[in-house]
Formats: structure tokens, C-alpha cells, sequence
């Protein structure tokens, strides 16, 4: 029932134009009929309760039902965070201050909160520095997210009243990653996603993802990053993808080798990500933006509904979603 009225729910809202243009693009790559392609999407969402994208990002279309069932959708993935996530506790990850706050231990650098705040409190902030992050406090996916270079010409009155205007409140020193992460693409932080579980005070980390600019300013994928899969060891085992499907074997801009890339510090980070995930119990399922700096590791931000990350299988050959491994922890 409760699978019935999201999938009800999910019609309302359907992009029935964009669901459309995926099922043009699984035409183009299998040579399959559209109208067979749109049956067996519909098909999907009510078996398995996946939406159009799940569909075509998991490539169901490659899938046998067997193998369908072990893929976390969309659907399961809202049935996880609305069981383990107590929505009490949920602004502490809604709001970037907020979050700031909390998790400033973990941070590795300084930052300010301009939203009750002057001028000469902005001014004391940037003074002697070279570079800054401004966001706004409750936008996702990248948005809003300016890095600022800053000199001796910069009218720092005139920006201050840009970030206000534009409500990017939040103020933060740029974080320096390390030089093994920054050949990979120097314009953004690329960062880590790790998945934890909170349970009976243990921590267990059920992915990491390896998220990498392209072409602007942030990793995120919605704003065309990459991503791509990280094993126990730290070692990146899959190609990269976009997006769009698009699949790097190599960076297009740095041209670095993106599969067997050995992520820096890794040990640290998986110590560190336990650490974070012990702050806000309540929350329990998490996905943490992590950063690596020549310091060590620094928290981006925590996600409290992160997004699905699962291996392509037409880029890697497995045939089996996250769903196993979930149920290893969690009662889904």
C-alpha cells in the first residue's frame, strides 16, 4: 500500500516530456521499441518502484526481474530515510549553519553565517584572505555554490550586499584539497560520498562514492560532475559517469586515469566518516560529502536524503544492486 500511493503520489508530479526523451535515449542504445521501453518503465514502477530514472540509471532495460530486485529505488530509498531518520533531528542537515554548528570540530576550516550579521562582521571575516566559498543555507545539488577569489580591488561592501541579495549566507574558507585529489580536476573539491548506518552504536559504511567536477565548480552530479565507485581499499574499480550516461575512462580535462585511482588517506577517512556519523544518532542513515586536505579529512556536508548510487552494469558486469547488502543492517 505504501509503495501504491508513492508511485500515486510520483504520477502527479511526473516530467511525462522527460520520461519521454530517456525512453529516446534507451531506444538509441538498445534498439528496443518505445512503446515497449515506456511498458516496461511503467512496469518497473509498479513492481519495483522505480521511477523513470531509476529505470534508465540502474539500466533495468539490461535486467532480468531477479536481478531488478536487488536494486535500491527510489521508492525503498524514501522507505529507508523515512523509518531510520528521525525527522526531529532533520534540520541539522537541512541547514548548512546549522550543520556548520554541529559538526565545526570536523569542519578544517572557518566559515560565518552572514544571516543576522554586518558588514564589519564580513569584513573581520575575509580580511587576509585569498579565497572564499559563499551557498546558500537550505539549496542542494550545488546550487548557489560561488567560489570568490578575493584582492585588493575587491569592493567588499558591494559583494557583501550581493551575498545577502542573492541569501548566500553561509561564508567559508575554501578547502585546499590535497594534490592527489586536485590532479584528478583542479577547478572543484572533489569529494567523497559515504554511506553509514547508525545501529546499536556501531557504525557500518555501506558505500563510497567518488564525486569529480567537470567542467565548473562543484562535484555534484546534477550539475555535471562524474561519479564513480570506490572499493574497501580505497580504490576506485569502475569507470566514471555523468549525467548523461556519458562513461570516462579518463578525466576529459585532466585526462588523469580515473579507474585505480588510489583515494589519499583512506584509512583516516573511513575513522573519520564513523566519527561523524556518531554526532546525531537520531539520524542514522547519512551520506557524507568529505573533502581531503594534505590535513586530512574535513566534512563537506551530511545528507540525510542522499541520492542512490549504484554500479552500471553495462560498465562493470555486476548484475546486483545494494539491496542484499542493506538488508545485512537495516529491516527492509
Amino acid at each position: 500500500m505504501k509503495r501504491f500511493k508513492y508511485i500515486l503520489k510520483k504520477l502527479k508530479t511526473l516530467d511525462y516530456k522527460n520520461m519521454l526523451e530517456i525512453a529516446d535515449k534507451i531506444k538509441f542504445k538498445t534498439g528496443k521499441f518505445k512503446l515497449f521501453i515506456l511498458i516496461d518503465m511503467v512496469y518497473c514502477a509498479i513492481v519495483h518502484g522505480s521511477g523513470y530514472m531509476d529505470y534508465f540509471e540502474f539500466e533495468f532495460y539490461l535486467l532480468s526481474n531477479k536481478e531488478r530486485k536487488t536494486y535500491i529505488t527510489s521508492s525503498i530509498n524514501n522507505s529507508i530515510i523515512k523509518k531510520y531518520n528521525n525527522n526531529k533531528y532533520n534540520y541539522i542537515f537541512d541547514n548548512k549553519a546549522i550543520f556548520n554548528d554541529k559538526f565545526k570540530n570536523y569542519l578544517n576550516r572557518e566559515y560565518i553565517n552572514l544571516e543576522n550579521l554586518m558588514l564589519d562582521d564580513f569584513l573581520k571575516f575575509a580580511k587576509n584572505k585569498n579565497k572564499i566559498v559563499v551557498k546558500p543555507l537550505n539549496e542542494c545539488g550545488g546550487k548557489g555554490v560561488e567560489i570568490i577569489n578575493l584582492h585588493k580591488r575587491t569592493n567588499h561592501e558591494k559583494l557583501f550586499n550581493s551575498l545577502i541579495r542573492n541569501k548566500q549566507f553561509l561564508v567559508e574558507d575554501y578547502i585546499e584539497q590535497c594534490k592527489q585529489m586536485k590532479a584528478l580536476y583542479k577547478d572543484s573539491v572533489n569529494t567523497l560520498r559515504i554511506l553509514t548506518f547508525y545501529k546499536n552504536g556501531k557504525v557500518y559504511i555501506l558505500k563510497s562514492i567518488l564525486k569529480i567536477g567537470n567542467g565548473g565548480v562543484v562535484d555534484n552530479f546534477s550539475s555535471g560532475g562524474m561519479y564513480t565507485f570506490v572499493n574497501n581499499d580505497g580504490v576506485v574499480y569502475v569507470p566514471a559517469i555523468d549525467e548523461e550516461g556519458n562513461i570516462f575512462e579518463n578525466h576529459p580535462v585532466s585526462t588523469k586515469k580515473i579507474v585505480g585511482f588510489q583515494v589519499p588517506q583512506y584509512d583516516k577517512i573511513k575513522d573519520f566518516v564513523i566519527k561523524l556519523a556518531k554526532v546525531v544518532p537520531q539520524v542514522r542513515y547519512v551520506g557524507w560529502d568529505i573533502a581531503v586536505t594534505s590535513d586530512g579529512p574535513a566534512v563537506v556536508e551530511g545528507n540525510n536524503f542522499s541520492g542512490i548510487f549504484q554500479v552500471k552494469p553495462s560498465i562493470s558486469g555486476i548484475k546486483t544492486g545494494d539491496l542484499p547488502n542493506y538488508r545485512k543492517y537495516m529491516d527492509i
